[in-house]
């Protein structure tokens, strides 16, 4: 690489450094950490500091140390923005956030018509526009974005197929919100994402090889093999939704099912059939139990196959993980499946936008960080 291409990169590191940072960090510590030259970084860092970028902060003596404190520096993670969407087929949820991952805006409504791809498309540039109003942020600070959607999307953000509809297939989402809003973005999708986010910052921390599942009206998988998604030919991997040899749909007319509808009416009767559950009713029991199985049969061929060593519940399932996670668990250990451990989500919600989010930071590497230092 020419000088130019190596200092940008260099950038990256440092700023990378500071981002996975707990706190303010010293000059010997991104030394350490980056294993650049202290000459390097004290350049690297006073351009940051010039950009707008790193702050650096008081010095502070240290007790028992003689000589001057050190520098330290810290991240103002609030100066590039990442956009986030999820699109389902009733609404739009969109966040902004900055370099360190922290939600700063949000943003919500219905979709005029799932059906049509560029009204839908419309509407998210539109919240991920509220979205950054929402977080006191303006336009050109938003560096990035991505997308959370439905269906088999391939590496390129490109819609390959999708249950139900042909009207998405072909649409290349990057490039339709690009279009809308002139930054790079990338698009995955939900469940995908779903397990990347979870491993960032939810339930999988300490696992590699996780199955991200949401099982009931929706069905849909992420699939993590040493720690990145699976996606699979043209994105197909998880959407075992049009297999027809499995059981997906078979218990989709269930109300308890439709804790993972995006429709809130339906999600809020199955709460209630829950709640009927827990009291004791017997055919909120009943409906419980088939929808065990249904979950338990599923998991028990991707233990077998897949063999992931966590299964991580979401999509709406969370919301009765403690109905759900014991009866569960009895039917595998039934099953003699493997010993996969079984978790509810930590995130909610939230998971594919956080997952979108993760996705941009991942996808953006010198770019998101560049080219604001010059080159020397």
């Amino acid at each position: 690489m020419n000088q130019s291409a190596v200092r940008r990169v260099n950038t990256s590191v440092i700023l990378r450094a500071l981002a996975v940072s707990a706190g303010p960090t010293t000059l010997t510590a991104l030394a350490e950490r980056t294993t650049l030259s202290r000459r390097t970084i004290e350049l690297i860092l006073d351009s940051l500091l010039t950009a707008g970028w790193v702050t650096e902060l008081d010095r502070v003596p240290t007790r028992g140390c003689a000589g001057r404190p050190a520098r330290r520096y810290e991240l103002r993670a609030e100066h590039a923005l990442l956009a986030a969407a999820r699109i389902t087929t009733e609404d739009v949820s969109a966040v902004v956030a900055d370099v360190r991952g922290r939600i700063l805006g949000r943003a919500h409504r219905p979709l005029r018509c799932y059906l049509d791809p560029q009204a839908s498309l419309d509407d998210v540039a539109t919240l991920v526009r509220e979205a950054l109003a929402d977080a006191g942020g303006s336009p050109e600070r938003l560096r990035a974005g991505a997308l959370a959607g439905g269906g088999a999307i391939d590496d390129d953000g490109v819609v390959r197929r999708l249950v139900h509809t042909t009207r998405w297939e072909g649409v290349d989402l990057p490039a339709e919100l690009t279009r809308r809003l002139r930054v790079p973005w990338f698009a995955d999708n939900d469940s995908n994402l779903g397990a990347l986010a979870e491993r960032w910052r939810g339930v999988a921390v300490d696992h590699e090889n996780v199955v991200w599942a949401v099982l009931g009206n929706r069905t849909g998988l992420g699939i993590l093999i040493r720690g990145a998604v699976h996606r699979g030919l043209d994105g197909a991997a998880g959407e075992i939704v049009e297999a027809g040899s499995m059981p997906t749909d078979s218990v989709a007319h269930r109300p308890v099912s439709w804790l993972t509808s995006p429709e809130p009416d339906r999600r809020s009767i199955a709460l209630d059939r829950f709640a009927a559950a827990r009291a004791g009713e017997a055919s909120a029991l009943a409906e419980v139990d088939e929808l065990v199985a249904n979950i338990a049969s599923i998991l028990t061929t991707l233990s077998w196959t897949v063999a992931p060593s966590l299964f991580v519940l979401g999509g709406g399932l969370e919301d009765a993980a403690d109905v759900l996670l014991p009866r569960v668990r009895e039917a595998l250990r039934a099953a003699r499946t493997p010993a996969v451990e079984l978790r509810a989500t930590s995130l909610g919600r939230d998971a594919a936008l956080v997952g979108a989010v993760k996705l941009a930071l991942d996808r953006m590497d010198t770019e998101l960080f560049g080219p604001l230092v010059p080159s020397l």
